[in-house]
C-alpha cells in the first residue's frame, strides 16, 4: 500500500510503517528472542525499501525495532503486545504533534491571507489534522478568514483529488489552479503565503518534498512571499548534512504518461518521474516544526529543536 500510494504523506507512512511492523511480528512464530527477532528485521527491511525518500518510514521501522530490543525479556505474546502498544503510542502522537505544528504555525498567517499550497499534506497524508493544512486548519481555529489556493500536484493530483476535498469539507475557501498558474497569481498579488509539507529535511534546513515545490519557492522568493515548510521533528534528519544526501525515488513513467488510467502521449513516447525535489534552505522562510519554529541558520536552530 506504501509502494503504490495508496497510503502518502511522510507522516502517514511512519504511523503505517509502526502499524505494519506490529502485523507482520503477529504472523512470526517462534520460541525465542532471537529467532523472532531475525525474522522481524527480514520483515522490516522489505517494509524499509518501499519508499526511499520518506524518513519517517525509516524512522517508524527503527523505533519498533529498537522497542523489540527493549522488551526482549519479554515472552513472545507479550512482546507482540507490546509492539502494538508503540504502533498505536505513535498515531497518537501525530495527532498531538500535528495539532502543536498548527498552533505554532498559524501565528505565522494573518487574518485575510491567501495561502497556496502544494500537494497534499493534511489529514490524509498523517493520522490525523495535517501539517500544512493543520497549520491552515488552527489558523480557521483561531479565528481568521482564510482563502486557499490548492494546486493539482501532477501526476499523482494530490492537491486536486485531496487537499480540496479536505478543505471542502471543513467549509475553508479554496480555489483548485493548476501547477503552472501560481507565478500568474504570485504575480498579481493574489497570494500571501506559502505553506508545504516536506518528506524530509536534511540538517541544514534543506527540503525534499513532492515534485513541484522547488518551483514554488522559486517563485515566492521572486515574489517576496513567505514561503513555509511545516512538519515533525521526525522527519528532520541531521546526519544529512544537505539536501544533496537526500536519495529521490523514481516512479514509473508510466504514472506520467497516463491520466485516470487514459494514455495521454503517443504510443512509442517516454517521460521522466521524480517523485520528489529538493528546495534550497535559502528559498525557506521558516521550519514549524512541533516543538516550534525554526529560522535561518537552521543548522542551529533544527538541532536545538530536536534536543527538546
Amino acid at each position: 500500500a506504501i509502494k503504490t500510494m495508496v497510503i502518502r504523506g511522510a507522516p502517514a507512512i511512519g504511523v503505517s510503517a509502526a502499524m505494519g511492523v506490529s502485523l507482520a511480528a503477529e504472523m512470526i512464530q517462534a520460541d525465542n528472542f532471537e529467532k523472532f527477532y531475525t525474522q522481524l528485521e527480514d520483515k522490516c527491511l522489505n517494509l524499509a525499501q518501499s519508499r526511499p525518500t520518506a524518513v519517517n518510514l525509516a524512522w517508524a521501522i527503527e523505533r519498533m525495532k529498537s522497542v523489540a530490543r527493549e522488551s526482549k525479556s519479554l515472552s513472545i505474546s507479550e512482546l507482540k503486545k507490546r509492539l502494538k502498544q508503540e504502533s498505536i503510542d505513535i498515531c497518537k502522537e501525530d495527532i498531538e504533534s500535528n495539532m502543536a505544528m498548527g498552533s505554532f504555525g498559524q501565528t505565522l498567517i494573518n487574518d485575510g491571507s491567501t495561502v497556496l499550497t502544494h500537494c497534499n499534506a493534511g489529514a490524509l497524508a498523517t493520522a490525523g489534522f495535517g501539517t500544512a493544512l493543520g497549520v491552515i486548519r488552527a489558523a480557521v481555529n483561531a479565528g481568521k478568514k482564510i482563502e486557499v489556493l490548492a494546486d493539482e500536484t501532477r501526476p499523482f493530483l494530490q492537491g486536486a483529488r485531496l487537499t480540496v476535498w479536505e478543505l471542502m469539507e471543513d467549509n475553508i475557501p479554496v480555489k483548485l489552479i493548476t501547477d503552472n498558474m501560481s507565478g500568474f497569481f504570485m504575480k498579481n498579488n493574489q497570494v500571501d503565503v506559502v505553506v508545504v509539507g516536506a518528506d524530509r529535511i536534511a540538517g541544514n534546513g534543506d527540503v525534499a518534498n513532492k515534485i513541484g515545490t522547488y518551483m514554488v519557492a522559486v517563485l515566492a522568493q521572486k515574489h517576496q512571499i513567505p514561503f513555509y515548510v511545516a512538519a515533525p521533528i521526525s522527519t528532520l534528519d541531521l546526519s544529512l548534512n544537505s539536501g544533496e544526501e537526500i536519495p529521490i525515488e523514481q516512479r514509473s513513467e508510466d504514472e506520467v504518461m497516463t491520466l485516470n488510467n487514459k494514455r495521454i502521449t503517443p504510443e512509442g513516447a517516454s517521460a521522466a518521474h521524480p517523485a520528489f525535489d529538493i528546495t534550497p534552505n535559502d528559498l525557506v522562510t521558516a521550519i514549524i516544526t512541533d516543538k516550534g519554529i525554526a529560522k535561518p541558520p537552521y543548522i542551529t536552530s533544527l538541532k536545538n529543536l530536536s534536543r527538546q
